[in-house]
């Protein structure tokens, strides 16, 4: 069989016991729910936890998943809630330092290379945002997910998921720093 495998075989195959099936999923989308949790959190030992969480809570209900939507976007809406969920209970931001990018631990490899400068000030410029419209502008311009698949993983309307990112982008627009950066 040539060709890539698809997310529904690979969930049908994992639903029947298939260990190897299971983890092509993982491996198909880890790096997106990482970057999703790091960009959503900021902090990339916090974005390891909730990308390990949002598979471990995926793989428990997989058998869930009814195919109504792709299994990407039933992906994420798992992953919105985990952040959100973090995010709640969080509560304390923490200071993004322009010298040395969040301040919380040690930098590891991942947060050395997601604080280069051009980042630093994007993720300070949407750690600005409102959890709401940074997941909108997250799904939108990072996953690239059409509004209508937004509005199914936040389950809000497409109208409101247009309205969350246009106010966020109109608020980045003013952000000085940002505008230089790009």
């Amino acid at each position: 069989m040539l060709g890539t495998v698809s997310d529904e075989t690979l969930v049908s195959r994992a639903l029947a016991g298939s260990n190897g099936a299971w983890m092509k999923l993982v491996k198909r989308y880890e790096k997106r729910v990482y970057n999703y949790a790091l960009r959503m959190v900021g902090h990339p030992d916090d974005a390891f936890d909730l990308m390990q969480e949002v598979f471990m809570g995926v793989h428990r209900n997989l058998a869930s998943f009814r195919g109504d939507a792709p299994f990407p976007a039933w992906l994420f809406r798992i992953a919105n809630f985990r952040c959100t969920d973090y995010l709640r209970r969080r509560r304390v931001h923490d200071e993004f330092d322009d010298e040395r990018g969040f301040i919380n631990g040690e930098p590891g490899p991942e947060e050395q290379t997601f604080t280069t400068h051009a980042n630093q000030q994007i993720a300070a410029a949407l750690g600005a945002l409102p959890a709401e419209q940074r997941q909108v502008v997250e799904l939108k311009f990072f996953q690239h997910f059409t509004f209508e698949d937004i509005a199914g993983q936040l389950g809000i309307s497409p109208n409101t998921a247009k309205t969350r990112l246009y106010s966020a982008l109109r608020k980045l627009k003013t952000n000085e720093e940002l505008r230089d950066a790009l």
